[in-house]
């Protein structure tokens, strides 16, 4: 039999809808782990009015997660083997709607929920008493801690004395094929691409860096605000949405820049994955454990907070292009190398999966083994008792 898994995904990534007629599947590329043995569904969005979008986002911002988008996908995940998620905002939700459903972790019918950190780990410090009671009530729930970094699954130890598997995201090679650069040389000015919506972007420390310099000009696409008294006149603010877009800013770029603050989850490992697969050399904040991805010599690391590093980062690579290029070359080759790639991420799922599913069939026998044990002692005192009781 096929093993039935639910991908529980945020409002907004119901795969009928988004980015309708690209035909790329699940947002994630969760997808990628549909077989004869894994039979997939994915969350739905309901479509809904003012008054009713405005309720669930109140309740979202309240909770820290979207109750009533899994409330109305219970069915389907009641229904499931197994419920994957991408964020801790997908579980902490599909944790509550199993125990207010009854099902309790290591019920024989209740699915197994496989649990993706992203930020909680970083905010978990600053969570007040009642969250972090409501939030440890349903870590309980959860069969199995997952994180896309190194440093958050050693945080799962330490604040809830859980093991987690980190697994490693990987890219959509359907939007960027690995192209490997034969050649690399700078512009003047120097053209630096920065990229990202991320809550943990250093946007600061770029502008101080290259800001007000003609030595350099930047293009800096993000839906974050920037504030007025960090606006420089090299400096371009803009979205590059879309995915056409987002190769018109790469193709542009000498050299890619990803600021950021520390950080356990590996913000900015996207645009470190799409640099490397369209040939560009990176300049990147040492933090989020990014090197789990691309160690270094494939990527020029920083210290945080540093916009001089940051700086003399960028120059040495546009005074050495054949060193820049060869750094380059490597990322792309450890990108392939590494597997790092949307089909790899989903089969490491099927892998973790397969292992929840193999413990919980050891479990089971094991628990029938001990109630035979058990009713085998029974049966053979039952004499014994019946003539104690005679005496």
């Amino acid at each position: 039999m096929s093993t039935k898994v639910h991908v529980h995904l945020f409002y907004g990534a119901d795969p009928r809808f988004y980015r309708q007629g690209d035909d790329i599947g699940c947002l994630y590329g969760y997808h990628h782990a549909e077989s004869d043995a894994f039979k997939l569904t994915y969350s739905q969005d309901a479509r809904e009015g003012k008054p009713v979008r405005l309720l669930r986002r109140a309740l979202k911002a309240a909770l820290g997660f979207d109750f009533i988008h899994t409330w109305r996908n219970r069915a389907e995940m009641l229904r499931s083997d197994v419920i994957w998620t991408h964020t801790e905002q997908e579980w902490l939700s599909a944790a509550l709607m199993l125990l207010l459903s009854g099902r309790k972790a290591g019920a024989d019918a209740s699915p197994l929920l496989l649990a993706q950190s992203v930020w909680l780990l970083d905010k978990w410090p600053s969570y007040g008493i009642l969250r972090s009671w409501l939030y440890r009530k349903l870590i309980a729930r959860a069969d199995q801690l997952t994180t896309l970094a190194s440093e958050n699954a050693e945080l799962c130890r330490r604040y809830f004395d859980r093991d987690a598997k980190p697994l490693l995201y990987g890219l959509n090679t359907r939007d960027f094929p690995v192209k490997t650069p034969a050649e690399w040389a700078p512009h003047t000015p120097i053209r630096i691409a920065a990229i990202g919506n991320d809550r943990d972007r250093d946007w600061e420390t770029l502008i101080k860096a290259f800001g007000n310099d003609a030595r350099y000009t930047v293009k800096l696409a993000t839906r974050r605000r920037i504030p007025a008294s960090l606006r420089a006149p090299n400096v371009e603010i803009a979205l590059f949405s879309g995915i056409k877009k987002q190769h018109e800013l790469y193709e542009w770029a000498d050299v890619i820049v990803v600021p950021l603050r520390p950080n356990s989850h590996a913000s900015g490992i996207t645009v470190m994955l799409e640099a490397a697969a369209v040939g560009k050399p990176m300049v990147v904040t040492n933090v989020g454990a990014l090197q789990d991805y691309f160690p270094a010599g494939e990527a020029s690391y920083i210290p945080p907070f540093n916009p001089q590093a940051l700086r003399e980062a960028v120059d040495q690579l546009a005074a050495a292009p054949l060193d820049a290029l060869r750094q380059a070359q490597a990322a792309a080759a450890g990108l392939l190398s590494r597997d790092l790639t949307t089909q790899h991420y989903a089969m490491q799922h099927v892998r973790i999966t397969q292992e929840m599913l193999r413990a919980r069939a050891s479990s089971r026998v094991r628990s029938a083994a001990g109630m035979t044990t058990a009713a085998g002692v029974s049966d053979a005192e039952r004499p014994a008792r019946q003539s104690r009781g005679g005496l």
